[in-house]
C-alpha cells in the first residue's frame, strides 16, 4: 500500500510542486536539529536544512522506495555537514557579538546580555554529554521527536532512546535542562522556512523516472480505467483504512474515486502504483498526524486562482451584520449603519437578478449578532445595542414564506461578537463577549429550533471574540477571532484553530491560521473552509483583504487570491461556488461609516 510520503512524492513527480512544502513541514524540524547538533550553529544548520530540502527535491525522481524518504533526508543531511566540515573551521554557536553582521547588532534579542549567557549555557550542556547523548537531547528538544521517531532515525528500539535520553537529563543539572529546552525553543525554525523552498522549488521542474512496470505503452486511459475496476480484487482501500485525515474532495493526482455506500476507495496498488490516468489536482496532500499543532503551514499553488468582481451594492452600507441563505436568496440583516447606530434592516439579494429587495425589519435592531438558517426559517441570536441591556440573548425566528418574525427562548448566557454554526439540526452558539464588553468567552451552548430549548455543552478551549466557526463532516471549527478585548480593537489577536467533535462533546487543536486576526468572516465552499478580511496582527488597526483556505481533511491552509476591498466586521456567503462578500468597515479613524460593497469571488474552473 502506498505511504503517505509517496503519494506526496507521487504528486510532486506529476507537477505539482506545491504538495513537496508538506514534506517540508514534516521534517523540517528532524533535519535542522540532526544538523545542528553535527555543526553547534543555528545559522549554519538552518542553511543545512535548506540545502538538504532542496537538493532532496531535485533528486527526488532517483529515489527508489518511498517509504524510505526520511531515512533518504538524513543521509543527505550527514553528508552536507561532512561536506561543511571539510570546507569550513568549526565554530560553537553561542552568540558572540563579533561574529554578527552590523545589522544583527540591531535585534533586542541578540543585544540581550541574557541570551548571550543562556546559548554559552546550552553550548556548554551540550558539550558535556557523550555525542549520542547530545543527538537524542536535540533531537528532541528542537526537532519536537518523539521516541518513536528518534529511534526510527538512529536504528534503535524506543525504549533505548527513552532511556538515553534520561541518562542524558540525569547527566545536567536541573537549572542546565531548563537552559537547554528555554535556548532552543528559542531557535526553532520559523513557519516561513517552509515557503522559502516551497517558493525556491516552484522555479525547478524534476520528471518522474521512466516507469516500466505500469500500462503498456499507448494503452488508453479509458481502457486502463476498465481494466482498474476488473482487477480491483484486493487492491480497493477504503479512504478512512488510509487516513482518516484524508479528505474526500482532496483525492486527485493519480487516485480513481468509486463512490460505493458510504465509503470512497482507491485504486493504489495496480502495477504497483504506476496507474495514474487522472489530470493532476490541487496542492492537497496528507499531514503528519501529531496532535501538538503550531503555526500554519501556508500552500501557495498556481491552481488557486480566482478573480473577483463588483457587484449591486447593498441599499443600506452596514457592518458587524450577519447573513445567511434560503431559497436562492441572500439575506443580509442587522448590524451598525453610520456611527453606532443599531439596525433591524432586512435585505434581500437574488444572484441571478443581481438586484435588492427590503423585508419585514427584525424586531430588534442589533449588530455583532448570529444568524442561522434551519428547516428554511432564520434565527437571529444575541448581539449587542446601544441602550441597555447592551449586551443581547434574545433570540428571533424569521420565516422568509411569510415575511414575519417571533419571538423565541432567550439564549441562557448573553453575549455578542459570537459565532453560530449548525449541525445535525441544532445552532451551536459558541464564544462571544460578555457583558463588561472586555472578557471573551467559551462558552458553548446549543438551541434546538424543534424544542426551543438550550443546552450546555463542554466550552471551548480558548475563550475568543471575533472569531468564526464552520461544520465540514459533522465536526465544528472554531477559527481566529480576540482572546482579550482590552483596547477593542487591538486586543489579542489569535489564529488559532479547535475542532469540537459534536458526538463525544471533546475538542481538539489544529493547525492555526498563516494570519492571525478577529471580526473577519467566513464560508464554506468545496469542502475547505475560506476565510476573508479582518484585522489582523501584520497591519495592527488596519483591515486586511487576505483571503486563505483551510482543508479540514489535511489540516493544511492554501493562500487564495486577496480580495478587492479590504475591510473588517463584513459577512461572507457561499452560493453556487461563488463567494459573496458584502459590507463591512474600511478604516477604524474615521468614524462607523458602513460600506455597501458586494464583491464576488469567482474560483477558476
Amino acid at each position: 500500500m502506498r505511504t503517505e510520503d509517496g503519494y506526496i512524492i507521487n504528486k510532486c513527480l506529476n507537477g505539482d510542486s506545491a504538495a513537496f512544502g508538506l514534506l517540508v513541514d514534516k521534517y523540517k524540524a528532524g533535519v535542522y536539529a540532526l544538523a545542528y547538533s553535527k555543526l553547534s550553529n543555528f545559522q549554519d544548520a538552518e542553511d543545512i536544512c535548506q540545502e538538504v530540502f532542496i537538493k532532496a527535491y531535485q533528486n527526488l525522481r532517483t529515489l527508489k522506495r518511498t517509504d524510505s524518504f526520511l531515512s533518504w533526508l538524513y543521509a543527505i543531511t550527514s553528508n552536507l555537514c561532512k561536506d561543511w566540515h571539510r570546507s569550513n573551521s568549526r565554530r560553537i554557536d553561542d552568540e558572540f557579538i563579533e561574529d554578527q553582521p552590523p545589522q544583527a547588532l540591531e535585534s533586542p534579542s541578540l543585544r540581550s546580555y541574557e541570551d548571550q549567557k543562556l546559548f554559552e549555557k546550552l553550548h556548554d550542556a551540550l558539550e558535556s554529554l557523550p555525542e549520542t547523548y547530545r543527538l537524542i537531547l536535540t533531537l528532541y528538544y528542537l526537532g519536537g521527536m518523539d521516541s518513536p521517531e528518534i529511534a526510527r532515525l538512529l536504528g534503535m528500539s524506543p525504549s533505548a532512546v527513552r532511556k538515553q535520553l534520561s541518562r542524558s537529563r540525569d547527566k545536567l543539572r536541573e537549572e542546565m535542562i531548563d537552559a537547554v529546552k528555554e535556548a532552543l525553543d528559542k531557535k526553532k525554525l520559523k513557519a516561513s522556512f517552509t515557503f522559502r523552498i516551497v517558493e525556491q522549488i516552484n522555479r525547478m521542474k524534476i520528471f518522474p523516472p521512466p516507469n516500466t512496470n505500469g500500462l503498456p505503452l499507448g494503452l488508453s486511459i479509458s481502457t486502463g480505467l476498465i481494466l482498474a475496476f476488473m482487477l480491483v480484487g484486493n487492491y480497493l482501500i477504503p479512504v478512512n483504512q488510509y487516513n482518516e485525515n484524508l479528505s474526500s474532495s482532496s483525492l486527485s493526482g493519480g487516485i480513481i474515486k468509486v463512490k460505493s455506500g458510504e465509503f470512497f476507495y482507491m485504486v493504489s496498488k495496480i502495477y504497483g502504483d504506476s496507474l495514474n490516468p487522472m489530470k493532476k489536482g490541487r496542492g492537497s496532500n496528507f499531514t503528519s498526524k501529531r496532535s501538538s499543532k503550531k503555526s500554519g503551514l501556508l500552500i501557495r499553488t498556481k491552481s488557486n486562482s480566482g478573480k473577483w468582481v463588483s457587484r449591486a451594492d447593498m441599499p443600506t452600507g452596514r457592518l458587524a451584520f450577519d447573513t445567511a441563505v434560503v431559497n436562492d436568496r441572500i439575506y443580509a440583516i442587522g448590524g451598525l449603519r453610520n456611527g453606532w447606530e443599531p439596525v433591524s434592516t432586512v435585505e434581500i439579494y437574488d444572484p441571478s437578478s443581481k438586484k435588492w429587495v427590503r423585508k419585514a425589519m427584525m424586531p430588534t435592531a442589533r449588530y455583532s449578532h448570529s444568524i442561522s438558517e434551519v428547516d428554511g426559517k432564520i434565527y437571529a441570536i444575541g448581539g449587542e445595542t446601544t441602550v441597555g441591556p447592551k449586551v443581547l440573548s434574545t433570540v428571533e425566528e424569521y420565516d422568509p414564506r411569510s415575511n414575519i418574525w417571533v419571538r423565541r427562548s432567550d439564549m441562557p448566557t448573553p453575549r455578542g461578537g459570537h459565532s453560530a454554526c449548525i449541525v445535525n439540526g441544532k445552532i451551536y452558539v459558541i464564544g462571544g463577549t460578555a457583558t463588561d464588553f472586555l472578557t471573551a468567552l467559551s462558552t458553548m451552548e446549543t438551541y434546538d429550533p424543534k424544542t426551543d430549548t438550550w443546552e450546555k455543552k463542554t466550552d471551548m478551549p480558548t475563550a475568543r471574540s471575533g472569531m468564526t466557526t464552520e461544520v465540514i463532516n459533522g465536526k465544528i471549527y472554531a477559527i481566529g477571532g480576540q482572546t482579550d478585548l482590552y483596547g477593542q480593537y487591538s486586543g489579542n489577536l489569535t489564529g488559532i484553530v479547535e475542532e469540537y467533535d459534536p458526538k463525544t462533546d471533546t475538542w481538539s487543536r489544529k493547525t492555526d491560521m498563516p494570519t492571525a486576526r478577529g471580526m473577519f468572516s467566513s464560508c464554506v465552499m468545496d469542502g475547505r473552509i475560506i476565510i476573508i478580511g479582518g484585522l489582523s496582527k501584520e497591519t495592527p488597526g488596519v483591515p486586511c483583504a487576505v483571503v486563505e483556505e483551510y482543508d479540514p481533511g489535511l489540516d493544511i491552509w492554501i493562500k487564495r487570491p486577496d480580495m478587492p476591498t479590504n475591510r473588517f466586521a463584513l459577512s461572507t456567503v457561499a452560493y453556487k461556488r461563488r463567494i459573496f462578500a458584502l459590507g463591512g468597515l474600511q478604516t477604524i479613524t474615521e468614524g462607523f461609516k458602513g460600506l455597501s460593497t458586494v464583491e464576488e469571488y469567482v474560483p477558476e474552473k
